[in-house]
């Protein structure tokens, strides 16, 4: 009888890609695959209290870091693959000009608070993203020039950023690669000499060490060669999120692709 892995899932559209990739890797060794999607923490502590057997995909060491020495002080985990290499960033479309805007200093200009959208729209609370930016906005004496900051859903900050730039209007995202919006829209990554957006993560796979007995040497040496990129996931986050195309058919092609 087949046994069954349950893979917490951080309910955002990129972590669905990588951890569908991780599935369909375990559903052809033989394994049932289970998951369950929540935000950031809650993923974190279904991990914590065996409610999850591993976790896709953790953001180490700026993003995720935390949450996962929290775990660490019940269970030990073991680091997986190498999914892609994420970093937080806050950008602007490109048809903004970069001598009016290229660092987060310059949204502070009278001409640029003049033109830019106020409202700066984010994700939820518990992303890294969401910590870094609530910082910025306190570093650059950004809420006394009359912008905002606002948590919320995926869709609400994508779909602000989307219907910006159908009216050509100034805007900027806090966001992240790998995005699907990098797919299609040309957006300009601004400077930030304080460091706040934190460093270049690697994304990986989680697994409690005490799940480790279910697998093979061998199948643990697969799990820990899935090596995506940036671009990719970016990619086939767009098949899935902005044409439509079913999940796991997708990432199962580009694993029979043998890319």
């Amino acid at each position: 009888m087949s046994q069954t892995i349950t893979i917490g899932v951080t309910d955002l559209s990129f972590h669905r890609i990588a951890a569908s990739l991780v599935a369909n890797t375990l559903k052809a060794m033989g394994f049932k695959v289970k998951r369950i999607y929540a935000h950031h923490e809650k993923n974190f502590d279904n991990l914590k209290a065996g409610t999850t057997d591993m976790l896709a995909s953790a953001w180490l060491p700026s993003s995720h870091g935390g949450y996962k020495a929290e775990v660490q002080k019940t269970v030990p985990l073991i680091d997986l693959g190498l999914h892609y290499e994420p970093y937080a960033l806050w950008g602007v479309p490109n048809y903004v000009p970069a001598e009016a805007v290229s660092e987060i200093a310059d949204l502070l200009k009278p001409e640029v608070v003049e033109k830019m959208k106020s409202d700066i729209q984010g994700i939820n609370a518990g992303a890294g993203i969401t910590r870094f930016s609530i910082k910025m906005m306190d570093a650059y004496g950004l809420n006394n020039a009359g912008y905002e900051f606002h948590t919320g859903t995926e869709e609400a900050c994508f779909g602000a950023f989307e219907n910006a730039i159908e009216n050509k209007e100034w805007v900027i995202v806090p966001l992240w690669k790998p995005h699907f919006l990098h797919h299609k829209y040309d957006i300009r990554e601004l400077k930030e000499p304080k460091g706040l957006l934190g460093v270049v993560d690697k994304a990986v796979l989680l697994l409690r060490e005490d799940k480790k007995p279910m697998f093979t040497e061998e199948q643990l040496a697969t799990l820990d060669a899935l090596h995506f990129d940036n671009e990719i996931i970016a990619a086939l986050d767009y098949k899935v999120s902005r044409e439509g195309k079913e999940i796991d058919t997708v990432t199962q092609e580009w694993l029979n692709s043998g890319k």
